[in-house]
């Protein structure tokens, strides 16, 4: 058997020790999607840092898991927010229970670039002249992309939200 085997073996041991534990743990604090997502991403720690693996194994790695669920955690109010900021700016108030995921479809339905624009924005909260450094453009052309993704976003959403049993009126175009 040569080291890598070995080695997957081992790993392959860890992992049968630790998921379930592991998995009870994360099922117990959120959804099952997100628990299978971040036994997952803890899966990928464990692998990367084998070497590092302190006993007991499953301390370590509900650690691990703890860790990787925080990360989740923000990375889903980022987009809570995002939905929020977004849904703020556009002309009619819109209801919560859908605003969420129909900012998620719109999102998916735009070209990457104009998506990534807006999500530099509205989640992370950067600047044109800080999404300009990001996207190695200058802080003009940011402005310019930021300006057209947004219009571009809300034609996206006012369509969106039809599908949601909205009605999305742009009072600029229909007063």
């Amino acid at each position: 058997m040569t080291n890598g085997e070995n080695r997957r073996g081992q790993f392959e041991q860890l992992v049968a020790a630790i998921a379930d534990p592991v998995s009870r743990y994360l099922r117990r604090r959120t959804d099952d999607a997100t628990a299978d997502d971040v036994l997952s991403e803890t899966l990928v720690v464990l692998w990367r840092r084998f070497d590092d693996v302190r006993e007991p194994a499953i301390a370590w790695a509900i650690g691990i898991a703890r860790r990787q669920l925080a990360n989740a955690v923000r990375t889903q109010r980022r987009q809570d927010r995002v939905a929020r900021r977004l849904a703020e700016n556009t002309p009619e108030p819109v209801r919560d229970d859908w605003t969420a995921e129909a900012v998620r479809d719109s999102l998916a339905r735009m070209r990457p670039a104009d998506a990534e624009i807006i999500r530099l924005w509205a989640w992370e909260g950067l600047e044109p002249a800080q999404i300009a450094e990001v996207l190695e453009i200058t802080p003009n052309a940011a402005a310019v992309r930021l300006h057209r993704a947004r219009r571009r976003f809300a034609e996206q959403f006012g369509k969106d939200s039809v599908h949601y049993g909205q009605s999305y009126i742009d009072e600029r175009t229909h007063p």
